[in-house]
């Protein structure tokens, strides 16, 4: 397929990270004016968490449907990759979610959601996102790669490792998941534009799976099998950033200049650009510990809720939805141990970075 296209002297790995630019400049110009965060729809305010749920799940629901529908046309396929081994981490991925959603409560987002709100002049979401960077990075090839190595090493055989080896198979199994999830999304009461927009955040799973897996395939020069995620493509983008002439691009770096870029032409088209910034010091601590959690804790559970999560769940691998589920649950009892100990001025009740910068839904 990518020998039809041809694109002359441009690699198969080059086109990949052009790819991911483009679905990072969607992603963010839909992203920031639906405010669409996993947050937000389990431990967000009471009155705003059914309508983000509903957006999350509306784009989860398209993201199933459209990347196993390439799955059934022969287009891709996620034999051998590491959402459908049969050997899982399972402490490892239930520890990492923990700490991931403890994480994105005591910052008020997860990493996606702090990738946004950057581009639109959030400088605490700027700070969660370097440190979230370093310490991702740690886990993963630095000071922290031996503690993360103990914890995955702990491996359980459970003989399958995606829902499709069940009975009934990847179709059931994928309407399983989707219908209740689109069902959801419309009781949610979304306006129209919002679910067009969740319905293309939802189609740019299956897009970038498509793109890697099967439009810029080569045999003599294979590039990886990917889609979105954030967890090890922030800390690729920063080290990127600051050793461009000894690191070479990814797709991953691609994907976060172009979530930057686009939910910066959003905010200003909106203008909803604003620079914001900490208001105490212990609010800066309790962000700081939540991008160490963050990343430690992406790393542990092979992704954060988009990589994991939108784009890991449609693969039906069992690691994703186990993450998924983990990060959900660490959201939750974060969120109601925070309720506990808040005191106004504690700077656990420091003002939200997800204000409403629109109407509510």
């Amino acid at each position: 397929m990518f020998e039809q296209l041809g694109l002359g002297d441009v690699t198969p790995r080059e086109a990949s990270i052009w790819l991911a630019l483009a679905i990072g400049v969607v992603f963010g110009l839909l992203a920031e004016p639906t405010r669409f965060c996993f947050r937000r729809a389990v431990a967000g305010p009471a009155g705003e968490r059914r309508s983000a749920a509903g957006l999350w799940l509306w784009a989860l629901g398209i993201a199933v449907l459209g990347t196993q529908g390439a799955v059934l046309s022969g287009l891709i396929s996620f034999d051998g990759h590491r959402f459908t081994t049969t050997a899982l981490p399972v402490l490892a991925i239930i520890l990492g979610g923990l700490a991931f959603g403890t994480g994105m409560v005591l910052t008020r987002g997860c990493i996606t959601r702090l990738t946004v709100l950057t581009a639109t002049g959030n400088l605490r979401a700027l700070t969660v996102m370097l440190v979230f960077a370093v310490t991702a990075h740690a886990a993963m090839k630095g000071v922290l790669a031996p503690a993360r190595t103990a914890l995955s090493g702990l491996t359980n055989d459970l003989g399958i490792g995606t829902l499709a080896d069940l009975p009934g198979g990847a179709l059931v199994w994928s309407l399983v998941i989707a219908v209740p999830a689109l069902a959801y999304a419309l009781t949610s009461r979304l306006h129209p534009l919002t679910l067009i927009a969740g319905a293309v955040l939802g189609l740019l799973v299956p897009a970038a799976w498509v793109g890697t897996g099967y439009v810029l395939l080569d045999e003599f020069d294979p590039i990886a099998l990917e889609s979105l995620a954030f967890t090890a493509p922030v800390a690729d983008s920063l080290f990127y950033v600051i050793a461009s002439t000894a690191v070479e691009p990814t797709f991953g770096a691609g994907l976060v200049g172009g979530v930057l870029a686009g939910a910066l032409v959003a905010s200003l088209i909106g203008r909803r650009f604003e620079w914001q910034g900490f208001e105490a010091p212990a609010q800066m601590g309790r962000y700081i510990t939540g991008g160490v959690l963050m990343g430690f804790g992406g790393v542990l559970a092979g992704g954060c809720t988009i990589g994991a999560g939108l784009a890991g769940v449609p693969t039906l691998g069992l690691s994703a939805i186990l993450a998924l589920l983990s990060i959900a649950a660490g959201g939750v009892i974060a969120a109601c141990l925070l309720d506990r100990v808040s005191a106004p001025d504690s700077g656990f009740s420091g003002s939200s970075d997800t204000q409403s910068l629109q109407p509510a839904e």
